[in-house]
């Protein structure tokens, strides 16, 4: 079992920069592929980023390539999402997943592949 607890969401504005991180504990966190996604009311849970557990090789969706950076600390059992140039859109309420298993771009972009999720940060981008 692993239990995923976010922090670091916030109000900001357009053009700033903001790092989530998600604490895990339980197993060693580097058996478990690390991911982000965010919700916004009404609408499915949005794949934003993951990140190989064993090397740390990772994966963003096109709205975040260039500006977010998925990263790692396995020591200390933490995922980060340093986001940058935050824009309107961004604003969502951002979720940290964890699995096992394969790392490829078609399931490890479902939300429906991870076992554990934490309870979510919100974000808040004012123009």
């Amino acid at each position: 079992q692993v239990q995923l607890v976010e922090s670091g969401g916030g109000l900001v504005q357009a053009g700033d920069s903001l790092k989530l991180s998600c604490a895990a504990s339980g197993r060693s966190f580097s058996d478990y592929h690390g991911a982000w996604f965010r919700q916004t009311p009404g609408k499915e849970r949005e794949f934003v980023a993951a990140i190989r557990g064993s090397d740390g090789n990772s994966l963003y969706s096109e709205s975040a390539k260039g500006r977010f950076v998925c990263s790692r600390d396995n020591a200390k059992n933490t995922v980060f999402l340093h986001m940058n140039f935050l824009k309107p859109e961004d604003t969502a309420v951002y979720y940290c997943a964890a699995k096992t298993g394969s790392f490829y771009s078609y399931d490890t972009s479902d939300p429906t592949k991870y076992n554990y999720w934490g309870q979510g940060t919100q974000v808040t981008v004012s123009s």
